[in-house]
């Protein structure tokens, strides 16, 4: 009942917006979200280790943002246009699963974290958790957003970038790196975050399986 109130106010909110949007179709805003998330992932993956850096991650971080915007646009527009659909929904989803995995990949091949096989094995522990949500609601016919979401790791990476970027600007820097196998990372909100992603789809697959498997063998 209050998530359904905060969505009545956020669409009462957003109406001025979708009156600007009221000629395009539901999918086109969809695929409006994927050139400004993979830009924002680009760059970060190219911003320099040096003061304009900074300018490029929040850059980014404003290229991400608004791809969550649009994001976010796209069913609420479908609902006020009546065109709510499947092909919508799953559109929705990949480029959800896309953004994901290119945003963790981008920023792990960044100078900041250097590390191209952190950043695709934190992708795809990523899209696992993902995955476990999206089989659970196939099989058991129930949404199951426990763990570690979308929503907490995207406002995550952002805060990442930015925090970054004004660490840039300001001349700030961590003087220290990772134990053990990643002693060749710099410890900074960039790594962090690829860290704190691929631990958050590790947890996230582990919650979302066990909460699928009470509720399958339940029927």
């Amino acid at each position: 009942m209050a998530l359904e109130k905060m969505r009545r106010r956020w669409e009462a909110w957003l109406q001025p917006v979708l009156n600007a949007f009221s000629n395009f179709s539901p999918a086109t805003v969809t695929w409006m979200a994927l050139p400004f998330g993979v830009a924002g992932g680009l760059l970060a993956t190219y911003a320099p280790n040096e003061s304009s850096g900074g300018w490029w991650l929040l850059a980014g971080a404003l290229s991400i943002g608004l791809a969550m915007i649009f994001d976010g646009l796209d069913g609420s527009l479908a609902r006020a246009k009546g065109e709510v659909t499947r092909w919508g929904d799953y559109l929705d989803h990949t480029i959800d699963r896309v953004l994901d995995g290119v945003w963790v990949v981008c920023i792990s091949a960044s100078v900041f974290v250097g590390d191209m096989t952190l950043g695709f094995a934190a992708a795809f522990l990523t899209l696992m958790g993902s995955y476990m949500g999206t089989q659970a609601q196939a099989v058991a016919g129930s949404r199951n957003y426990r763990g570690f979401s979308r929503a907490d790791r995207t406002v995550l990476t952002l805060l990442s970038l930015v925090a970054m970027g004004i660490m840039l600007l300001a001349g700030w820097s961590i003087d220290a790196t990772y134990p053990g196998w990643f002693d060749h990372i710099q410890v900074n909100p960039l790594s962090l975050i690829v860290f704190i992603s691929a631990l958050g789809g590790i947890w996230t697959f582990s919650v979302r399986f066990m909460q699928a498997k009470g509720e399958i063998q339940r029927l």
